[in-house]
């Protein structure tokens, strides 16, 4: 049974977890996981042909509570509480009850029910309620807080003056109405409301990336820049501390000490045990085995991949993740808001230059780039040979220094950029477009 506390315009949760109003998707994935046992069958619900068009729901169906997250920065925006739930097991209705409190005292559970006496004497006053009677709705809002009941459910049908004094109408509401649902959202109004920043309690130590702006010189990509958040602890606690925003710039042909020196320490090293794509090349045959492998350093908070040569230890390529559900990769990284500039190949568009982001389509794409020359390499993941990938192939295709992996749903999987290394290092200090 869960005990949780309501922050309105906050959180929802208990002294060992929160689920907080900006928090990014996978810090929200890994409490459920470290309380799987506690917090049983959760559904993921997305739209796999329009992902960008549906919030991402995290379904807790067991405990009737509903995290909705942003399609596009991927950050928690509303949460649902169904104060009664009910499923059926082994075709008995059971009901599921969690018991909510806030500041201290308890408005749900099993012994209190949550009537729109509790939730008055609990929260105090506020604005009239909003009746909505084509859904048979009434909704009770606080800043931050919604309480909707259901009125179809009651015996005698709710009297409803439109205009009734100053300008305001009249619900007589029988005695004993509970609330069906809660909502935890930021603002005042739950129709406008959008998913805050993520908050500095969310923050954890790590780095995130604002924005990656790829750098371009004559021939193609040469690095990238990135726009970088962290939390500033200053000499006081956590509530005096300060979003820090900061640049840091890495190009093709960086040593793994430039690197690390601009973005710190990677979460993960990860070495390949094989290049899969060396059949692709003209003489796979004549190439003669390295004795050591390349690597790569994963930004996962990034959303980034840099790959280094194993032999000079210098910057090869990079990879920029975008995160989309239905992805073989999806949840391991951050999303990356990618701006990727495209040289257009048409007409009397000489010098002309377009930009790619994360939620272009790759059918867009072609047509500023022009269709590429050779058929898609099809890529197919599992973790071992005997598994099989629950979300099918993906297909990349290969362009101006750029290899784009393209889902089924036309959306882009991740950007590989490639090139040659840079000729010297007081290329760092040059200006590029």
């Amino acid at each position: 049974m869960l005990d949780l506390e309501v922050v309105p315009e906050r959180s929802l949760g208990n002294e060992q977890w929160e689920f907080t109003l900006g928090m990014p998707l996978a810090q929200a994935v890994a409490i459920l996981q470290k309380h799987c046992r506690i917090i049983k069958n959760v559904q993921v619900l997305y739209s796999e042909q329009s992902p960008l068009s549906h919030d991402l729901i995290l379904n807790l169906t067991q405990d009737g509570i509903k995290l909705l997250f942003d399609a596009f920065n991927q950050r928690l925006k509303v949460t649902i509480n169904l104060l009664k739930n009910i499923f059926e097991k082994k075709n008995i209705c059971v009901y599921i009850y969690i018991f909510l409190f806030f500041s201290g005292v308890h408005f749900n559970s099993q012994a209190i029910a949550p009537t729109i006496e509790q939730i008055d004497q609990s929260f105090g006053a506020t604005h009239p309620g909003v009746y909505n009677s084509a859904e048979q709705l009434f909704h009770l809002n606080f800043r931050g807080l919604s309480f909707s009941f259901q009125l179809d459910s009651w015996t005698e049908a709710p009297k409803y003056e439109p205009n009734f004094a100053h300008g305001l109408a009249s619900l007589q509401i029988p005695h004993g109405a509970t609330v069906k649902r809660m909502y935890i959202y930021s603002g005042n109004s739950l129709q406008d409301t959008k998913a805050p920043l993520m908050p500095l309690s969310c923050f954890l130590g790590n780095v995130y990336a604002e924005s990656v702006d790829v750098l371009r010189d004559g021939t193609g990509p040469a690095g990238l820049r990135l726009r970088l958040l962290a939390a500033g602890c200053g000499p006081g606690l956590l509530a005096d501390a300060k979003m820090r925003v900061f640049e840091r710039s890495v190009y093709f042909g960086d040593s793994c000490q430039d690197v690390l020196s601009m973005l710190g320490s990677p979460h993960k090293v990860f070495y390949k045990s094989e290049d899969k794509m060396k059949i692709h090349s003209p003489s796979p045959h004549k190439q003669v085995p390295s004795k050591c492998n390349d690597y790569f350093f994963n930004y996962f908070t990034l959303g980034v991949d840099i790959l280094f040569d194993a032999n000079t230890h210098k910057v090869k390529k990079f990879v920029l993740h975008t995160n989309y559900p239905g992805h073989y990769n999806f949840n391991i990284y951050h999303r990356c808001e990618f701006k990727i500039p495209l040289a257009i190949k048409k007409q009397n568009t000489d010098g002309q230059t377009e930009t790619c982001t994360t939620y272009s389509k790759w059918d867009n794409i072609q047509e500023l780039l022009g269709h590429p020359v050779e058929k898609p390499v099809v890529l197919h993941r599992s973790s071992s040979p005997n598994n099989t990938n629950p979300f099918g192939s993906t297909f990349c295709f290969g362009l101006q220094r750029m290899i784009f992996e393209v889902m089924q749903n036309n959306h882009i999987a991740s950007v590989t950029l490639y090139g040659p290394p840079r000729p010297g290092a007081h290329l760092r200090t040059a200006e590029l477009p």
